[in-house]
């Protein structure tokens, strides 16, 4: 009796031990036709979820089941998938199935979180300041960072962040790239202000119905801001951010401005590229990629100008193709992407005055850096005191990639390339 009493106990001890290594954070890779994607599985609480994080995908519901001691079961409702595992000691083999397709899944636990070394930690030589300013009735929270011996003669930056909803630090699969930039211009004796996008974190409101004119009205009040303290300001922005930098020069409204990886060319001619560039970095052949491309130009020209929507199957194209086709329609009819359409800066390049710092990457294949670039070199007033650059080697975050394709931007451990970082510090600096 005594000897079974012991053997009782071991038994539930090994089977509490493997309930509890079912628990808490689980991850692995799928390897899906060549291509490796990250999940994370929170197994723990009321709420367990799962994570894309090569996706930018975070806190996915999950249903967590265990039919047996060392199984598991997961299902992701939104996604129409699931997966189950084995529990064998370290480790959680199992398979992945979504859309009749099945992949292994080993999961290990925790998560393996790639290194952002330029990511700044404290100490800082520079202080910080927590400001809010409003532009109508929406609120904007934002960090003001000040170079030692800060003073009026100090040089300020309005930092602003590319398309979608993001926050003050451009985050974006844990790189931070505006926190890098205003430490290093704090760092050179420059001042910054960066904020989170109106959207963020905030509630009320539509974001679909906001355009870049909006966002561009949100940075005046950032510029307004900075001008009660300084008597030098101008204005920073990637992508979509450095449009909106080149139309406030052009609206006399930034004393200089850097525009990186900045869009001048029109919203139409961007959309068309950036799908050119991605279906031939995904191996699809030439004469599809040009076809659809094709498709694409006559239904944003009849977006932009009105007209009879083109029927893919005038096109020959394959049913994925056409699919998507479907799903562009329902995102450019859009305020924020009907407008973006039609956003075309170089008829005001010949307005700018003030001195113009830009930098696109060679690689980028989000904002082509050939056709915005020249359209810089041709549309702006020449001057001494602009610098144009091409990156070489660099994707659409400014990193230093193989291919430059989005899965890139976060298995790169750098935030952003030390030539932009030197290139924007010394430009700055010799104003």
């Amino acid at each position: 009796m005594y000897k079974r009493s012991i053997i009782t106990a071991v038994m539930i001890s090994v089977m509490s031990m493997i309930a509890n290594a079912q628990t808490g954070t689980w991850s692995g890779k799928l390897d899906v036709q060549g291509t490796t994607l990250s999940l994370v599985f929170h197994l723990d609480g009321e709420n367990p979820s799962m994570d894309s994080p090569d996706q930018g995908a975070e806190g996915i519901p999950i249903q967590v089941s265990r039919p047996a001691s060392n199984t598991i079961k997961v299902i992701i409702p939104s996604l129409g998938a699931s997966y189950e595992g084995v529990w064998m000691i370290r480790q959680i083999v199992g398979t992945f199935t979504q859309m009749n397709a099945s992949f292994p899944l080993t999961l290990t636990p925790g998560e393996n979180k790639p290194a952002r070394p330029q990511t700044p930690k404290p100490p800082y030589p520079y202080q910080t300041e927590e400001v809010s300013f409003t532009n109508g009735d929406i609120v904007l929270n934002g960090t003001l960072t000040l170079p030692a011996g800060c003073s009026r003669e100090t040089p300020a930056l309005v930092m602003v962040t590319g398309s979608g909803i993001q926050n003050r630090d451009e985050e974006l699969f844990e790189h931070k790239p505006f926190a890098v930039i205003a430490d290093a211009l704090a760092r050179a004796g420059i001042a910054t202000l960066r904020y989170d996008d109106r959207g963020f974190a905030m509630k009320g409101g539509n974001p679909l119905s906001w355009t870049t004119e909006d966002f561009k009205s949100d940075t005046e009040m950032a510029v307004n801001l900075l001008r009660n303290r300084f008597d030098r300001v101008g204005v920073i922005g990637h992508s979509e951010g450095g449009t909106i930098a080149l139309m406030l020069a052009a609206e006399k409204k930034a004393d200089f401005i850097v525009c990186l990886a900045g869009m001048v060319v029109s919203g139409a001619e961007t959309l068309v590229s950036q799908n050119r560039s991605a279906l031939l970095l995904a191996g699809v052949p030439e004469e599809v990629t040009e076809e659809y491309c094709r498709l694409l130009e006559k239904a944003f020209d009849v977006q932009v100008n009105g007209g009879m929507m083109p029927d893919p199957d005038d096109y020959n194209l394959p049913k994925e193709l056409k699919q998507n086709y479907q799903a562009v329609l329902n995102q450019v009819r859009t305020p924020y992407l009907s407008k973006l359409l039609t956003l075309d800066v170089r008829p005001l390049l010949a307005d700018i005055t003030c001195p113009v710092l830009a930098l696109n990457g060679t690689k980028d294949i989000q904002v082509d850096h050939e056709s915005n670039l020249d359209a810089l070199r041709i549309g702006l007033k020449a001057s001494h005191a602009h610098h144009i650059e091409a990156i070489e080697g660099a994707n659409h975050l400014l990193q230093n990639c193989m291919t430059g394709a989005v899965t890139e931007y976060r298995t790169i451990e750098e935030t952003i390339s030390p030539k932009v970082l030197e290139t924007v510090v010394s430009w700055l600096s010799a104003l």
